[in-house]
C-alpha cells in the first residue's frame, strides 16, 4: 500500500475530498488505482478559527507501487499480516490467570493456534459483573471478587474503551482488527484516536470469550489463583480456590489491583520490584466548557467530536498530568476491597453525558512511600482507607470544588458542575488525604493547565478522589524470553506485571507472551 499523510480538509468536507487530494498529490493514472480510502482522521485545532481535519489516505495500485516509494510525501508499506514461527507446542495445557486485555488476547491466540488453554478469572462473567457493579453503585454493597477491577474484561471494561497507545508495534493493527471482528464500530480501524466505550466493550469481551471456547479453550470464572508450586526453580503446579492443579506454563495477567496475588507470588520465590505510579483525583467540568476551550466559536460543529485533552507539567523530577480523560462520561466508584474508596472514569461510546472528567494525578516513587517491594502498594491502600474514613465510611468520594481546593480549605460549594460519582461526594480537606508534595503539585497543575485550556480551574469544577489505580505499584520482573527471572514456566504479562498501561498495550503484551510460547524450540 501507499500511505499519504497530512492530507488536510475543512470541517464539512466529505472524505472523498481527502482521497481526491491524495490522488492528485500521488499523480498516478486513474486506471492504475485499485482502491483509495481514508484510513485515519484527526483534528488540528491549534487555530480555532481554522480547525482542520488531518487525514491519512491509503492507495493501492494494480501494479507499480514501488516506483512511488522514494517520495518524501509518500510511504510505501508491504502488507504483513500477523504471523509467528511455529515451534514446539507447549507440553501440557497453558494456564492464563486473568481475563483482562492481556490474558484475553494471549488466550485467544493460543486457542486459535490449537494449544489447550485454560483461563482463570477470579471475578464473574460480564453479565454477572455488570449486575454486581451496578448494585455497588446503587447501594454501596461491594462484592470484593466481582467489581470494577475484577471480572471478565478487566478494569478496562468499565472505562472509556480507548484503543490508543504510545507504543509503535505492528501488533496494534492486529488488536484493532480483532476488536472490529468482535463487534467494535467500523470506524475503530480508521480513527486516529479510536474508542469503543464501556457499552460496546461488554459485548466484545463476551464475543472473544465465545471464540476462545469454540477453539477448544476453557474459561473458568470465580476461579482465583491462590498458590503456585515451584520445584528447582520451575513451576510444577498451581492452586485454584485452594485446590491443587498441575501446570507447567502459567501466564500471569492478573491486573494492577490483585494485591493478594502479588504477596502470594513473593512468598513463593517470584522476583518482584517496586515501581513508580501516580495518585490524585478525578476532575469534572461541563463538557461544553471543554469544547469551547478547545474549539472556540466552532464548538458544536457536527464534524467535531466531544473535546478531549491531555495536559502535563514537570517540575524537579515530579510530574503532574491528566490521565484517562473521559469526554461526556462519569466518575465511578472503583473500590475492590472493603473499607476503601477509589475513583475512576468511564464513558459510553456516545460520550453524551453532561460532564467531562479526567484524572489529575501526580507521580510518586520511593521518596514518597519508602523502600520495599510492597511499599507503594501499601501507600495506595493507606490513601484509600484514609479516604473512606474522611468521607464518612460509606464509600462516598472525597470531594472539593476547585476554588476551595486552591484556597486550601474543605468545601464542595456546587455550582454548574454536578458530581457524577454514583454514591455521592463529601467535602474533604485534600491536605489531610495526600502528602504535601502531592497537593502542592496538583494546585500548581490546576493553575498552569488553566492557562493552556481556559476554564480548567473554573471555581465550580469538581475534584473527587482518590484516584490511585493509575498503574501497578509493582513489577513482576521477566527476562527477554518473557519468563520470570526466578521461576521457569511463569510468564508475567500486561498491566499488573508492570509491562503495559491501557487496553491496547496490555493486549499487545498478551500477544507477545503467547507468541513466545508458540515459538519455543
Amino acid at each position: 500500500m501507499l500511505i499519504l499523510n497530512n492530507i488536510q480538509t475543512q470541517l464539512g468536507e466529505p472524505e472523498e475530498a481527502a482521497v481526491a487530494r491524495a490522488l492528485k498529490i500521488l499523480g498516478a493514472p486513474s486506471g492504475q488505482v485499485k482502491e483509495a480510502y481514508v484510513s485515519k482522521t484527526s483534528l488540528d485545532a491549534r487555530k480555532q478559527r481554522d480547525i482542520r481535519k488531518v487525514n491519512t489516505v491509503v492507495v493501492r495500485l494494480h501494479k507499480g507501487e514501488e516506483r512511488f516509494a522514494g517520495r518524501k510525501d509518500v510511504r510505501w508499506q508491504k502488507d504483513e499480516p500477523f504471523s509467528f514461527r511455529p515451534g514446539k507446542m507447549p507440553d501440557g495445557p497453558v494456564i492464563v490467570a486473568g481475563f483482562g486485555p492481556a490474558g484475553m488476547f494471549a488466550a485467544l491466540l493460543l486457542a486459535k493456534s490449537g494449544v489447550p488453554v485454560t483461563v482463570l478469572e477470579r471475578g464473574g462473567p460480564v453479565e454477572e459483573r455488570v449486575q454486581a457493579v451496578e448494585r455497588f453503585w446503587n447501594t454501596g454493597i461491594l462484592d470484593e471478587s466481582c467489581n470494577v477491577q475484577f471480572g471478565e474484561g478487566g478494569a478496562g471494561t468499565f472505562s472509556d474503551g480507548k484503543l490508543t497507545t504510545r507504543i509503535h508495534d505492528p501488533l496494534c493493527a492486529y488488536v484493532l482488527e480483532q476488536f472490529a471482528r468482535h463487534g467494535a464500530p467500523a470506524e475503530t480501524l480508521r480513527k486516529a484516536k479510536p474508542h469503543i466505550g464501556t457499552d460496546h466493550l461488554r459485548d466484545i469481551v463476551r464475543s472473544i470469550r465465545r471464540e476462545i471456547i469454540q477453539n477448544g479453550g476453557e474459561v473458568r470464572f470465580h476461579a482465583k489463583l491462590t498458590g503456585i508450586t515451584v520445584r528447582g526453580g520451575r513451576l510444577t503446579g498451581i492452586s485454584v480456590n485452594g485446590e491443587a492443579m498441575p501446570a507447567s506454563h502459567l501466564i500471569l495477567a492478573i491486573g494492577h489491583s490483585a494485591r493478594d496475588t502479588f504477596r502470594m507470588l513473593a512468598e513463593n520465590g517470584v522476583y518482584l520490584s517496586a515501581k513508580p505510579f501516580s495518585v490524585g483525583t478525578r476532575i469534572e467540568h461541563r463538557q461544553e466548557w471543554i469544547d469551547r476551550g478547545l474549539y472556540g466559536a466552532m464548538a458544536g460543529h457536527p464534524d467535531l467530536p466531544p473535546g478531549e485533552y491531555q495536559l502535563s507539567h514537570r517540575e524537579g523530577g515530579r510530574a503532574v498530568y491528566t490521565f484517562c480523560m473521559c469526554p461526556g462520561g462519569t466518575v465511578v466508584p472503583a473500590a475492590s476491597e472493603a473499607g476503601q474508596v477509589v475513583t475512576n472514569g468511564m464513558s459510553e461510546y456516545s460520550r453524551d453525558k453532561e460532564n467531562a472528567n479526567a484524572a489529575l494525578v501526580v507521580s510518586v516513587d520511593a521518596a514518597d512511600f519508602g523502600e520495599g517491594v510492597f511499599a507503594g502498594m501499601e501507600f495506595q491502600q493507606e490513601l484509600e482507607r484514609r479516604a473512606f474514613r474522611l468521607s464518612g465510611g460509606n464509600y462516598r468520594a472525597c470531594g472539593a470544588t476547585a476554588d476551595c481546593f486552591l484556597e486550601q480549605k474543605p468545601g464542595l460549594s456546587l455550582g454548574r458542575v454536578v458530581p457524577s460519582y454514583a454514591l455521592g461526594a463529601e467535602a474533604v480537606d485534600f491536605d489531610k488525604l495526600f502528602p504535601p508534595s502531592v497537593v502542592k503539585m496538583m494546585r500548581d497543575g490546576l493553575r498552569l493547565f488553566d492557562r493552556k485550556l481556559r476554564g480548567f480551574a473554573a471555581p465550580d469544577a469538581v475534584l473527587t478522589g482518590p484516584e490511585t489505580r493509575t498503574s501497578s505499584p509493582v513489577r513482576i520482573n521477566r527476562g527477554e524470553d518473557f519468563c520470570s527471572l526466578t521461576v521457569k514456566g511463569l510468564y508475567p504479562c500486561g498491566e499488573g506485571a508492570g509491562y503495559a498501561g491501557g487496553i491496547m498495550s496490555a493486549a499487545v503484551d498478551g500477544l507477545r507472551v503467547a507468541r513466545s510460547l508458540l515459538e519455543m524450540e
